[in-house]
């Protein structure tokens, strides 16, 4: 270990790819156990990480930090292993507004590059007087002509302001990546559900797209889950799946008159309880807002008998995912 840095970065520095994904202490994707030697735990969400979790071992490796020399326990993700991290800049290819507050980047690199990524990962915009903005990259490996990213327009988020209102077509960004765990487990053959909230939908986009691409042929089925119609801002891109065998839930929770939705409405992961009894033989991947993801992780596996180490996850904080 290096100066104040935590398991998850002494792990990466050294070659080991650990589980991660928002790097915040939200999602618990990085989750492990210690099994010899003492730690403080660090910022992170109480029902992320629980004092009955902690008072057997367990860590959020994304925060944890070694007061000792450590033995820890923790899956490790080989299928990231050989593909270089890069930083690299980038032009504004293109904006294209598809909803009130939803706005999709194309981003084209230099002509002598291409990143090689896995479906379902992020890049790291850099900033030079700001924190690195995370954004998963919402098109298929295969179709890397242009990477593509799906913003929502937060509140009070100055870089999300920014291109909403002041970016345009030619500019230059740099980025760092690509990063987390968070992708297709292609060796195993059990069905999959797939679980998005808002923009969510982007890595799931570049999950689905390259799994039909390369002839995936394990039943899947995906929940997309929004407040109001408008907010499905690629309903037939996801209707043009079922062509394909995809199976497609929309669930909206706050649908107006307006909308005349006839739909499933409530919350998008109650949706999946009530139509799966069982996910003892499944494996999910959520991604979207921590409320959506938490909450799904923790019914999932505790009252639908989803195996811990089958569920997959991507929570946007909407927050720098690596801290400088």
């Amino acid at each position: 270990m290096e100066g104040d840095e935590t398991i998850l970065e002494a792990g990466l520095r050294h070659g080991y790819t650990l589980p991660y994904s928002c790097r915040d202490g939200v999602c618990g994707t990085c989750k492990g156990r210690v099994l010899e030697g003492t730690v403080t735990y660090g910022k992170h969400q109480e029902s992320t990480l629980t004092e009955a979790e902690k008072a057997l071992g367990m860590a959020l490796f994304c925060r944890a930090h070694p007061t000792s020399n450590l033995i820890i326990e923790s899956r490790e993700v080989s299928a990231v292993k050989d593909i270089p991290v890069k930083t690299l800049p980038c032009r504004v290819q293109k904006l294209k507004r598809l909803a009130e507050d939803v706005m999709v980047i194309f981003l084209q690199l230099p002509a002598n590059e291409r990143l090689q990524f896995l479906a379902g990962q992020y890049i790291d915009i850099l900033q030079k007087d700001a924190a690195p903005r995370s954004f998963s990259l919402a098109n298929a490996p295969h179709d890397d002509e242009f990477l593509e990213l799906h913003v929502r327009n937060i509140a009070g988020g100055e870089f999300t302001q920014h291109i909403f209102t002041k970016m345009k077509e030619r500019d230059i960004l740099r980025f760092k990546g690509p990063l987390g765990t968070f992708f297709l487990r292609e060796d195993s053959n059990k069905p999959i559900l797939f679980v998005a909230s808002g923009t969510g939908f982007a890595p799931i986009k570049s999950i689905i797209e390259h799994a039909l691409h390369i002839g995936i042929k394990r039943p899947m089925h995906f929940y997309w889950g929004a407040r109001k119609l408008s907010d499905l801002y690629m309903l037939p891109k996801a209707q043009e799946w079922e062509k394909s065998g995809i199976q497609f839930t929309p669930v909206l929770s706050d649908s107006p008159p307006s909308d005349n939705w006839q739909g499933r409405t409530g919350y998008v992961h109650q949706a999946v309880l009530a139509d799966y009894s069982d996910l003892s033989t499944y494996q999910v991947y959520a991604c979207g807002s921590p409320v959506v993801v938490t909450a799904a992780h923790r019914d999932f596996t505790m009252l639908q008998h989803l195996p811990e180490d089958e569920f997959f996850s991507d929570a946007f904080t909407f927050a720098p995912k690596i801290e400088k």
